[in-house]
């Protein structure tokens, strides 16, 4: 972080400020844990804690000051700046942060796919320009202003994702990270439950264009049911992306799946560049290409992209394929959606091996659709070959009722521990085992259970 006066703070916030002695501020933090002599400690309220209680700790601790929403008690005026929303303030200074740097910035939401979009993304981005790109989950309205403050000179280029669960939280997040280039990648059914219909999913990650200059571009796949729909009369240039989409200016063509990687060559607006992506299934060509636009948008040149999408890293529990003793695993587990299941057992189905076993966890925030889309996903496990498909969760017993005896092996579990206990006992040499649900499910504790037993 490049520093800032304390008086440039409560300027851009507004905010009455009774100090003027010239104190700089290195680091925003709302972690009284991570304070230090530069530190500005911003005093969130939560459901279950109030941080203006820490506020006495973290001066005595050095901060050089603390922005607050109510009087703290004992504490000079000159160490305080007050404003009405601390968590508004959050995004208020984050944004006039971030406007501090004239460079690229991408900002990127969707239903599924962000993340690995966003991975795809920074990696051809960052042929190019030093790019800095969403850490973990940072991507809400406490974790995006973490990361514009993470922007310092060095920085030739930005990726922020943008994650939601209801309206209003995009647009607060765009008018804080300003994109110069937008991407939605689709419109499926997460948060479902919040927004009440795809409509009304489509209408929040529209959101985006609010703090995105009117000639801004916004890439969206185009092969979405949604999305060409809804960007229709919008003032942005579109840029779309696909794979069916025949008037596509970014499309995938010659797709061939091989046992780790995808290869295709992508057509952008009538030339043509092979591509090898180290990942498979055809949802990944699809965030493949939106990141061969968006570079090409910003500069990078086709050779770069391709071999920015060729040094691709999966992030974190997602889709990252890993063979050991004689069985191939597919952790996919840190998310679940319809959308996002079905893709992750297409590519269970395209894998080389002998018995394919699908276990599936609870689908979270679906509201009155969770049992429909369940059984929808059970149809499709069903639909495509899987042998065995083990469920765990209240709602995953719809996973057995909707592969509706088509499945060899289906079996329903309460317990984690005797779900793994029956995995462990019955898989052998040869066999694919895609893991994948909601992150609450917590999959990860089966897949330690796994690797154990094939230490």
């Amino acid at each position: 972080m490049e520093s800032m006066k304390l008086t440039e703070i409560a300027s851009a916030l507004e905010s009455r400020y009774s100090g003027d002695d010239g104190r700089k501020v290195t680091n925003v933090t709302i972690d009284s844990r991570d304070v230090d002599s530069g530190s500005l400690f911003v005093a969130i309220k939560g459901d279950r804690f109030d941080a203006h209680d820490f506020v006495p700790d973290v001066l005595a601790k050095g901060a050089a000051a603390a922005v607050c929403s109510k009087k703290i008690e004992g504490v000079p005026e000159d160490r305080v700046i007050y404003v009405p929303d601390t968590r508004l303030a959050l995004l208020a200074l984050a944004r006039h942060y971030r406007s501090k740097f004239d460079i690229p910035v991408v900002g990127l939401t969707g239903s599924v796919g962000k993340t690995t979009t966003k991975e795809m993304v920074a990696a051809v981005l960052s042929q190019k320009y030093k790019t800095l790109a969403t850490q973990g989950n940072f991507n809400n309205e406490i974790g995006l202003p973490k990361m514009c403050f993470k922007l310092d000179a060095s920085y030739e280029a930005a990726v922020f994702e943008m994650g939601m669960s209801g309206f209003g939280e995009i647009s607060r997040l765009t008018r804080t990270a300003l994109p110069s280039v937008g991407i939605i990648t689709n419109i499926g059914v997460s948060h479902i439950e919040m927004l009440g219909s795809r409509e009304g999913i489509l209408k929040a990650k529209m959101e985006i264009l609010e703090g995105m200059s009117p000639d801004a571009p916004l890439i969206i796949n185009g092969d979405n049911d949604l999305l060409p729909k809804g960007v229709q009369g919008i003032s942005n240039p579109v840029v779309v992306c696909g794979i069916s989409c025949k008037e596509a200016d970014c499309r995938a063509e010659s797709i061939e799946q091989h046992p780790e990687s995808m290869r295709f060559v992508i057509n952008f607006r009538g030339s043509r560049y092979p591509v090898e992506l180290p990942a498979v299934g055809m949802h990944n060509v699809y965030n493949a290409c939106i990141a061969f636009a968006c570079g090409m948008l910003l500069g990078v040149s086709p050779e770069q992209a391709v071999k920015g999408l060729s040094e691709y890293v999966p992030a974190g529990m997602r889709q990252k394929i890993v063979r050991k003793g004689g069985i191939t695993v597919i952790e996919d587990c840190y998310n679940a959606s319809p959308d996002s299941i079905k893709a992750s057992l297409s590519v269970l189905r395209d894998i080389d091996c002998g018995r394919r076993i699908a276990v599936l966890g609870d689908m979270k925030e679906l509201g009155s659709y969770s049992r429909a889309a369940h059984l929808e996903c059970g149809a499709a496990a069903a639909a495509n070959g899987i042998d065995v498909l083990l469920a765990y969760g209240p709602e995953a017993a719809a996973y057995i009722e909707g592969a509706g005896g088509a499945v060899a092996t289906a079996l329903h579990f309460d317990d984690k521990q005797a779900l793994a206990l029956k995995l462990c006992a019955m898989m052998q040499d040869g066999d694919a085992i895609l893991f994948k649900a909601s992150r609450a499910m917590k999959l990860e504790e089966i897949i330690e259970s796994v690797y154990e037993v094939l230490k």
